[in-house]
């Protein structure tokens, strides 16, 4: 491995911030609104109790999270004060830290541990559920999917971080 392969791979490794849990929702059917909720417990084999994810055939996508910052830049993007989470569709929105720099790592939340399996791409609902550019305002701020490696209980304020 080359000098700069070596510095890129500790730096990709170098993970200080700590960010929080702002928001947490749940979606019991396909399609239907998101619930808020203040806690939600994940389970190995089927993610979040009470999702329509729940042991769904998609074992990459248990968990989505989304940082409170992009919401920031699609709302701004498309000249709202605000984006309410539920409209994007995401199961958790977090603060503080980069989503994307824990790919190919494992995190936690609280006492659960998650691993990054992919980006969440927006899909044509956001069309409907921003408005008119809701789509492509959502392209590359979309946030992770993740599995559950340790199952456990999230709750609001609590700290995400690299393991």
């Amino acid at each position: 491995m080359s000098y700069n392969e070596t510095v890129m791979k500790d730096l990709l490794r170098i993970i200080p911030q700590k960010g929080r849990v702002e928001w947490i929702g749940i979606r019991s059917k396909k399609k239907e609104e998101l619930s808020v909720v203040e806690s939600v417990k994940l389970e190995n084999e089927n993610g979040l109790e009470g999702d329509h994810f729940k042991g769904s055939y998609s074992s990459k996508r248990q968990v989505t999270l989304i940082q409170q910052e992009h919401l920031n830049a699609v709302s701004s993007i498309l000249g709202k004060k605000r984006i309410d989470p539920k409209l994007t569709r995401r199961n958790i929105v977090v603060s503080g830290i980069n989503l994307l720099s824990l790919k190919h790592h494992q995190f936690r939340i609280g006492d659960v541990t998650l691993e990054t399996t992919g980006i969440c791409a927006p899909c044509s609902r956001m069309e409907e559920n921003l408005g008119a550019g809701g789509y492509n305002a959502m392209r590359g701020h979309g946030g992770i999917t993740a599995t559950v490696i340790e199952e456990g209980k999230i709750k609001l304020g609590d700290t995400i971080e690299l393991i």
